[in-house]
């Protein structure tokens, strides 16, 4: 079995893809997201994603066996966009297994029987695999947002891509609404996106030293105010001992975005 790459992909602005866009703000987005099965070495037996919409003391997985349901955690958008549906069937038992990984590495880690997937999941996969038929997991980000322990998260879970799993981190590598379409920021942005680009490249013990101090990258703090959407990268850096390459980038709103992609 092929290993599959770790990814770092953005989900975009609540239920963006499913929107009128005349503008096409998030086509291109939408393009990336759509050619992602295609650019896989195989089929993903099953998904692990990271979102940056859920945060535990533990890092915890849904553990549902039939379709764990969606939560519509956006706001202001849309009546039909409240009423998306992406059944996707839970994965018990990569729960079972991501949970032995991360105890196994010394690190918190529990299974959600109930909970189901937030918009940092089912949108984006949604979009990559419209046919919801590859089994899903989600993991938390550890509520203590210390990108040390998200990367040794990955770290642990980095078996289950020789597994056939396809492990995600869903965020945006720009994350400040307040500042979203203000010109003012494209630049800083631009500076923050190519620091981070030149972390993600560097060999993997370095790489993980700077991504461990990304609050001292050039306009870290205006890019990511909160870092809830970054910290997915963690996971997915930490889950690889390959130097990482963008897989798609543009200016969105103003801010550039990025992708990322551990082989």
């Amino acid at each position: 079995m092929v290993a599959l790459p770790s990814l770092y992909i953005p989900h975009g602005g609540g239920p963006c893809f499913f929107m009128p866009d005349p503008r096409g703000t998030w086509s291109r987005m939408e393009a990336y997201l759509r050619a992602l099965p295609a650019s896989l070495p195989m089929a993903p037996r099953a998904i692990l994603v990271v979102s940056g919409h859920w945060e535990a003391p533990a890092f915890t997985l849904t553990g549902a066996q039939a379709h764990p349901g969606l939560i519509y955690d956006y706001y202001g958008f849309p009546p039909q966009t409240y009423e998306l549906a992406w059944p996707a069937p839970g994965a018990p038992w990569l729960a079972e297994r991501a949970a032995s990984l991360l105890t196994g590495a010394g690190l918190p880690a529990a299974i959600d029987p109930t909970r189901g997937f937030d918009h940092g999941v089912f949108i984006p996969l949604k979009v990559a695999f419209p046919e919801a038929d590859v089994p899903v997991v989600q993991m938390s980000l550890h509520a203590s947002l210390d990108p040390a322990i998200q990367l040794a998260a990955g770290a642990a879970l980095a078996p289950l891509r020789d597994e056939g799993v396809l492990v995600i981190g869903s965020g945006m590598s720009f994350h400040n609404l307040r500042a979203m379409g203000d010109p003012r920021v494209t630049a800083p942005s631009e500076a923050f996106d190519a620091w981070l680009a030149e972390a993600i490249g560097a060999e993997p013990e370095a790489r993980s030293a700077q991504l461990a101090r990304w609050a001292e990258a050039p306009w870290a703090r205006l890019v990511h105010p909160r870092e809830e959407h970054l910290l997915p990268l963690m996971v997915a850096a930490g889950a690889s001992d390959a130097r990482g390459t963008r897989d798609y980038g543009e200016i969105v709103l103003e801010g550039k975005v990025s992708a990322f992609r551990f082989a």
